[in-house]
């Protein structure tokens, strides 16, 4: 068996299907912010697998709660109670808005049962308004919510019910609803559409057209939630409460596992039969989950995100300055920022990217306007230095 990167990814390359354009990179072992691959070589982790691992890679509390779980009980289904999933869905609600849980294995599932309970809640009602420049994943119903083509492409006809509004205008949005609406769907931030917040008052002309119409209000956390925005969930800081939440990513720290919170009322349309899932809420991953939640929740954890959220921001912001014929500036929230580019620097985009592989250091192109910067949640100072020497040197070759 070979063991370099390239006869790794040759072998790979042979038996999957084709949906990935990786890098020439076998990853073979993490330690917080840091990965290495099959030569050993190391690279300094602004991804955190897309911003999944919060904790860093093999968190020693996480991996400490896998292995207990995975000695003593790993599946026996939904049919049955498990303590370790009735422990995580107490932590979600004694901590959001919300107090009822269902426990699913990706963001897309989580989505999936937002979808599903705001259509059996609307009754007759079907429809769900969501914005251009959204993602909502993978599956046929969740691409359909995507508010990007280029997802779409090739899969049609898409489901139908599914409306896509302008970014930022509550005026086309109002104008949209109809009597078969019954919910309006959106990230607090769109992380994939480039790294673009919503701003408060946005956000609150949306709970208000929710209240007025009798609309559900569904966020999607999947990206921003569990601490990367500096509050566990990104609602907190932002004056609206959704009436559907929903989470994964970062919540399991690395194993599959997703969540979509709501609140009793709301959640007695679903009934026993009408929605499940054979390895939602698995006793391992909601272990992990459980062990992700206790080390965010500790005193200082946030706030800690928030103050290094806000210098690498500054960082950036420097950084733009010092090349303003590539990037225009900063944006984000937390520990999930964008440096915004301009014309010249989105043709070089995929370029930056990968110049930053090479030199050693992993962040992504967003949206086709940003470079996206989501580290994990315990980066210090000095390896966000490290990044910004980096791309500094990475910028000044352009």
């Amino acid at each position: 068996m070979g063991k370099t990167n390239k006869e790794i990814a040759a072998r790979s390359d042979q038996v999957f299907i084709g949906t990935y354009s990786r890098y020439p990179a076998v990853m073979v072992k993490g330690a917080g912010c840091r990965l290495t691959d099959a030569e050993g070589k190391e690279y300094l982790d602004f991804l955190a697998g897309i911003a999944v691992c919060g904790l860093g890679h093999c968190h020693p509390a996480v991996t400490a709660a896998i292995c207990h779980q995975a000695c003593v009980l790993v599946h026996v289904s939904n049919l049955y109670y498990t303590e370790p999933q009735t422990e995580l869905a107490e932590l979600l609600t004694a901590h959001s808005f919300a107090d009822r849980v269902f426990l699913a294995n990706s963001g897309a599932e989580a989505n999936e049962a937002a979808i599903k309970l705001a259509r059996i809640w609307g009754g007759e009602r079907y429809g769900i308004i969501s914005l251009a420049g959204s993602f909502h994943g993978r599956t046929l119903a969740t691409v359909a919510a995507t508010g990007q083509a280029k997802f779409q492409k090739g899969f049609e006809p898409m489901p139908e019910g599914f409306s896509h509004a302008p970014f930022g205008d509550l005026t086309v949005l109002e104008a949209m609803i109809t009597d078969q609406t019954c919910a309006i769907l959106c990230e607090p931030l769109q992380g994939e559409g480039g790294v673009r917040p919503l701003d408060r008052d946005y956000l609150q002309g949306l709970r208000a057209l929710c209240d007025k119409h009798d609309l559900l209000l569904i966020f999607d956390e999947i990206q921003t939630g569990m601490g990367r925005t500096g509050t566990l969930f990104a609602y907190e800081q932002l004056g609206v409460e959704p009436d559907i939440m929903t989470l994964a990513k970062a919540l399991g720290n690395g194993l599959p596992i997703g969540a979509m919170v709501t609140r009793k009322g709301i959640a007695a349309a679903f009934t026993p039969g009408t929605h499940a899932s054979t390895f939602g809420g698995n006793p391992v991953a909601s272990a992990a989950a459980v062990a992700t939640m206790k080390v965010m929740l500790a005193d200082g954890f946030l706030a800690e995100v928030r103050e290094k959220g806000n210098y690498l921001h500054e960082q950036l912001q420097v950084l733009a300055s010092r090349f303003p014929a590539l990037a225009t500036g900063a944006r984000g929230l937390g520990l999930i920022q964008g440096l915004v580019l301009t014309e010249a620097g989105v043709e070089n985009g995929g370029v930056i990217v990968t110049r930053m592989f090479e030199k050693g250091c992993l962040i992504n192109f967003a949206g086709n306007v940003a470079l996206r910067f989501l580290p994990p949640l315990i980066v210090s100072r000095e390896e966000i230095d490290q990044m910004i020497q980096i791309l500094t040197e990475v910028l000044g070759e352009m």
